[in-house]
């Protein structure tokens, strides 16, 4: 054990005892942190880390969104009396679960409603440290995810010196459900978006709380992958979220595209309320959660995401970036290579006039032009060519326009990455850089893998060498140093220049760490067409 966890113990002890233990710090007198922190709703008791690295995990930042709160904004939770065991994670938003053997399988978790709690990894050695804190959104669709998963521990990063906060939110129908009934009923004339209020609520708490933990409310940095990057995206768009955090990194993921718009939204909660026989709210709020997914389950519209409802978000994320009304923060966003092989490999057996006709179906008199770019001479290319343009459209072309409105409309620098290691296991050549690679590498998590799968779940099970150890040192250290100041540089690190939309230049991560220029441009540029095309004929 380290001399440090050994003092925190003991100090947590003395503590526990009624006795004061101070040091100087600064010429002034101050407590050592410990595992027990004061919040303001009570004390929480956490764990100690061989490493040091303090640990407290489900936290409540909000009540638990139960019967009459089932659909509602969340609300503060009740204070308690004595300490509070926060030792262990809370149970996981209610989600389904992943199919066996799945390439993104969660295994058996435990699942509540009950779920509104987050977690905290502190390297501080007092809690007027004011270290940098990052908070993690984790991804999942907006369906599915947890901030307990095990590749998001935070220790390594609190080892590094910012204090490390991992959150849940509701997710699926019971975190973006809209209805008429839900909207006549709120001050704000809206609803859905509940999942998108808890992150909200959950900068609130950190607001309130994280000084306790040695953080600094005034340097809070949000990211975020899959899902989780369009959280980053949703949150820098919300006036609802204005001031609550200062720097944003977004793995993989915006939304740039026309949003859900209420009526659509609440159609489609009318057909969730028919098929549960619910005919007014109470029956809905007493049906259980399995009822409530299983009659979401026919959903026909993709319509469990965010919605431009007018009040959490005013317009479409486009058109609040294009206006220059987004939170106006240091911002990183990035993709990778690979991103549609894990996600959106297709049908085996697609021929190339299906895939035209499918280019034609989605994109209209646009198809002609992505064909041009995304070509396909046989079958087996035009599999490769439609995974391709569909994971382009998804994360990179996404990506891109928030790096360009961004640089474009806000005074705070935007910049780029691309990362392209392919991680070394058996399905490399299969794979490649998949979607969510990079996240065991930004926490400087590579140890962690073989706890996660061992040898039963392969995408976890990776033979890193030393390219990949250097890799995640170097991603970690942007990432800390970002939380810090702003800037991801340092010393010692390739420099990462601010992005310039005429230079166009990337951040490669891969093999190599170097600035690449014009990165996939005919691609995205026939996006670019193809939505302001859409945006001017809505």
């Amino acid at each position: 054990m380290s001399t440090k966890a050994t003092t925190r113990r003991a100090g947590g002890a003395i503590l526990g005892a009624g006795l004061a233990l101070t040091f100087a710090c600064g010429g002034e007198q101050v407590e050592p942190l410990t595992t027990t922190v004061n919040t303001e709703l009570g004390v929480v008791e956490g764990q100690a880390l061989e490493s040091g690295v303090l640990k407290f995990a489900g936290i409540p930042f909000a009540a638990p969104p139960v019967g009459d709160l089932r659909w509602q904004p969340p609300q503060p939770a009740d204070a308690w009396q004595g300490g509070r065991d926060a030792t262990e994670f809370s149970a996981s938003c209610w989600q389904p679960l992943s199919p066996p053997g799945s390439f993104y399988d969660s295994g058996d978790i435990e699942r509540s409603e009950d779920c509104l709690y987050l977690n905290v990894w502190t390297g501080a050695e007092h809690a007027e440290a004011a270290l940098p804190v990052m908070v993690w959104i984790h991804g999942g669709g907006l369906q599915t995810g947890s901030g307990s998963t095990l590749l998001y521990d935070g220790e390594s990063l609190a080892n590094r010196g910012v204090v490390l906060v991992t959150i849940n939110y509701r997710l699926g129908p019971m975190g973006f459900l809209a209805h008429a009934e839900l909207s006549a009923e709120s001050e704000t004339g809206a609803s859905g978006n509940y999942g998108i209020l808890d992150q909200v609520a959950a900068l609130e708490w950190v607001q309130a709380n994280i000084a306790s933990f040695g953080g600094d409310p005034d340097r809070v940095a949000i990211f975020g992958e899959s899902a989780g990057s369009w959280s980053v995206n949703y949150l820098t768009a919300t006036p609802l979220a204005a001031g609550l955090f200062h720097r944003a990194i977004g793995h993989s993921g915006g939304i740039f595209w026309p949003m859900p718009q209420p009526g659509d939204a609440e159609s489609e909660g009318a057909r969730v309320a028919e098929r549960l026989g619910a005919s007014d709210l109470t029956t809905m709020r007493a049906a259980t959660v399995e009822e409530v997914y299983e009659a979401a389950g026919a959903s026909e519209l993709p319509i469990f995401v965010g919605i431009r409802d007018g009040h959490v978000f005013p317009n479409d994320i486009h058109d609040i970036f294009a206006a220059g009304e987004q939170n106006d923060v240091d911002t990183i966003v990035g993709f990778n290579s690979d991103e549609g092989t894990a996600l959106f490999a297709g049908p085996a057996g697609i021929t190339v006039a299906d895939y035209r006709q499918s280019l034609s179906d989605t994109y209209g008199e646009h198809a002609g032009a992505m064909f041009a770019v995304y070509p396909a001479e046989d079958d087996d290319q035009a599999r490769v060519a439609a995974y391709e343009n569909t994971a382009d459209q998804f994360f990179a072309w996404q990506m891109r326009t928030w790096a360009r409105l961004q640089s474009h409309t806000g005074e705070k620098p935007v910049r780029m990455y691309y990362f392209s290691r392919v991680p070394p296991w058996d399905e490399a050549e299969t794979y490649g850089s998949y979607h969510a690679a990079e996240i065991v590498y930004a926490f400087d998590n590579l140890h962690k893998t073989r706890e996660l799968g061992g040898d039963e779940i392969g995408p976890f099970n990776h033979a890193w060498d030393e390219t990949d150890r250097a890799l995640a040192d170097t991603m970690a250290s942007y990432w800390v140093n970002f939380a810090a100041t702003g800037d991801p540089n340092g010393d010692g690190l390739p420099d990462w220049p601010v992005y310039d939309p005429e230079a166009d230049g990337v951040l490669e991560l891969g093999d190599k760490i170097g600035v690449i220029q014009g990165l996939l441009k005919d691609r995205l540029d026939a996006f670019d067409a193809y939505y302001e095309d859409l945006r001017g004929n809505g």
